[in-house]
């Protein structure tokens, strides 16, 4: 289980944790932060120079980053795991030690901090981490056994109360992740509170492993990703990787209708000025690709360049579109819809399959009301999250409501307080009166309002971020966009941003491992197989024509009428994930019937051609899972 990864140089570094934050840390957070310690208490015995940095819990575990003149690899994990099984048993206590700066300043300087009682060498990383803590904020220290460390905690009362443990992986990771300062080790474990539990873990890991998109993807042909001429994080859907896109869309664009969307289309690119009205620029120039400089045919030497973006959202172009024509209220909601093309600069140390890529095809789409249509709006949009859960089988779900902070107000986030309080209060109503399962994050939203993001589980019980849904009530005013009131007066609608599909990419990658490639028919881009028993010309002739009465109902179907033994030509439509087989012999064939096989399950019996056929068109229609 243990991994060495690749150097990724923009590892990103957590943001520090407040002490409401760390207050609210589970139990599970405080053993696997206990267990960080602990790691670097052993680490320390083996290697007494190193320095460490950061060690915090993450999703799955904890890791520590350090500097080291032994270069730590897994081959070294079960000396490490020694060690800390040693100081688990000593069962020492966590011991929370409150100083001054000045004493903190002195321990660092002396080269206590993050070691076991002292060094020559100073703590440079903790005497850096000192200045992170703001001034009159409590300064503590965590010991246990002669490990001291800089630490806001919490942690569990004693080193045995930590259960059972795994160190995992090592990569490289710059510190604070700024590309040039020095690069560190990043050690990471998990921790459980008990065997069973990350058993339990290892065991969803290694299915996951089973199920990885990019394995399932490259193995069933469904996407590729050139990097040599095409570039990193920029997907090539395959023939059968676009059924899956097609199918997805045609969904959307049907749900999308019956709920009085309006369907419209934009250029990939548009100017500065655009991103500079809606805000994004500069805030979010990171996250887009470098401008185009442009100038028109026939400009004088001394005129202005232009710059051009690629999109990187679709909201900007939508605004326009809202622009463009005069709006009275009579004409809202307003449901404008758009699977989008964006295209975002992500780290390269960040892509990862489909997961994250650079090139993204959006579930886009932006509702423009008045406050009072709010609720039936917001209502709907999470109604429609509903319904997709129901068609793809996801029965575990959670919608992270995420608000501002008043802090952030005119930095983080719009400075308008009132607006912020309203919106939030109308969102939370909302999902309360749905009854949906959603728990609420502090300073995590979006810079023109509050969002929701949308959180699901795999059938293996691995959790995805797959959509979000964000309520604007800034930007509409920077683009100018009013309505003419009941009243005859101009007024800002507001604006939401929902994309219950999320991307082409990552959703599509998140169904790959939910279904491990074992897409329902009416998603399976290998829906039907008919299969002869022998290559007879009457027998392959009445297979044909069933696959021709299939193909004009738009099924995808092919037929195998190769002389091979039965049993070679059914494992090869399993290995194919080939959906449902029909079966014809010389009996099927005389009683105008087919064997029905569907993939992973078997044979589920003999059926009439007719009944058959009726049945896979209905599973398609209906989208049965």
């Amino acid at each position: 289980m243990a991994e060495e990864q690749s150097p990724s140089p923009a590892a990103p570094n957590p943001e520090r944790k407040t002490l409401d934050d760390r207050a609210k840390m589970t139990e599970l957070e405080r053993l696997r932060h206990s267990c960080a310690h602990v790691m670097a208490t052993a680490i320390l015995r083996l290697w007494p120079d190193a320095q460490f940095a950061y060690g915090p819990p993450v999703e799955n575990g904890f890791y520590y980053d350090l500097e080291c003149s032994h270069r730590i690899s897994p081959e070294d994990f079960e000396k490490i795991e020694a060690e800390m099984k040693k100081e688990i048993k000593a069962n020492n206590p966590f011991e929370r030690i409150v100083v001054t700066r000045e004493q903190a300043l002195e321990d660092a300087n002396a080269g206590r901090l993050g070691s076991l009682g002292g060094r020559d060498a100073v703590s440079k990383f903790k005497l850096d981490l000192l200045k992170q803590i703001p001034e009159g904020e409590p300064i503590s220290y965590y010991k246990n056994g002669d490990f001291i460390d800089l630490c806001a905690g919490p942690h569990v009362m004693r080193t045995g109360n930590i259960g059972a443990f795994k160190l995992t992986s090592v990569a490289a990771a710059y510190y604070k992740g700024d590309e040039k300062g020095p690069q560190l080790q990043r050690i990471y474990g998990t921790a459980f509170k008990n065997k069973t539990a990350m058993d339990e873990y290892f065991k969803m890991i290694e299915e996951a492993k089973r199920r990885d998109h990019r394995k399932i993807g490259a193995e069933m042909g469904l996407f590729a990703i050139d990097t040599e001429f095409v570039g990193p994080g920029m997907p090539l859907w395959l023939p059968k990787g676009t059924v899956l896109v097609e199918e997805l869309e045609k969904l959307a664009k049907e749900t999308e209708f019956a709920a009085g969307y309006v369907r419209v289309r934009t250029p990939h690119l548009a100017k500065e000025k655009m991103y500079k009205t809606s805000g994004h620029l500069p805030y979010y120039a990171e996250s887009m690709f470098p401008p185009m400089e442009l100038k028109e045919k026939g400009d004088s030497p001394d005129a202005e360049v232009e710059r051009y973006y690629l999109k990187a959202m679709n909201c900007p172009h939508h605004h326009r579109i809202f622009a463009a024509e005069p709006h009275s209220y009579r004409d809202l909601p307003l449901r404008l819809a758009e699977y989008g093309t964006c295209y975002r600069y992500e780290q390269s140390g960040e892509l990862f399959g489909l997961m994250r890529v650079r090139s993204l095809n959006m579930n886009d789409a932006h509702i423009y009301c008045t406050e009072e249509q709010f609720a039936d709006e917001f209502r709907a949009v999470n109604e429609m999250y509903l319904k997709y859960f129901k068609i793809f089988g996801l029965e575990k779900y959670q919608m992270r409501f995420s608000t501002h902070a008043a802090e952030g107000l005119g930095k983080k986030y719009v400075n308008e307080p009132e607006l912020w309080k309203k919106t939030e209060d109308m969102v939370r109503k909302v999902l309360i009166e749905s009854g949906i399962n959603y728990v609420e994050v502090a300073n995590e939203a979006a810079f023109y309002g509050p969002k929701i993001d949308v959180q699901v589980w795999s059938a293996i019980g691995r959790e995805f971020t797959i959509a979000t849904n964000q309520v604007d009530f800034a930007v509409p005013a920077k683009f100018g966009l009013t309505y003419r009131d009941k009243d005859n007066s101009n007024k800002t609608p507001l604006c939401i941003h929902r994309a219950p599909l999320g991307t082409h990419e990552r959703f599509i990658g998140f169904l790959i491992e939910h279904y491990a490639g074992n897409f329902p028919l009416w998603l399976a881009p290998d829906q039907v197989r008919v299969i002869t028993i022998g290559d007879e010309e009457h027998l392959v002739g009445h297979a044909k024509a069933l696959v021709s009465e299939l193909r004009q109902n738009m099924v995808r179907v092919e037929g195998d009428y190769r002389p091979d033994p039965i049993k070679a030509k059914i494992a090869d439509a399993e290995q194919t994930k080939v959906h449902t087989m029909l079966v014809i012999g010389q009996r099927e064939l005389e009683s105008d019937s087919v064997a029905v096989r569907l993939h992973g399950k078997g044979n589920v019996g003999v059926k009439p051609s007719s009944e058959a056929l009726a049945d896979i068109l209905a599973g398609i229609k209906e989208r049965r899972a």
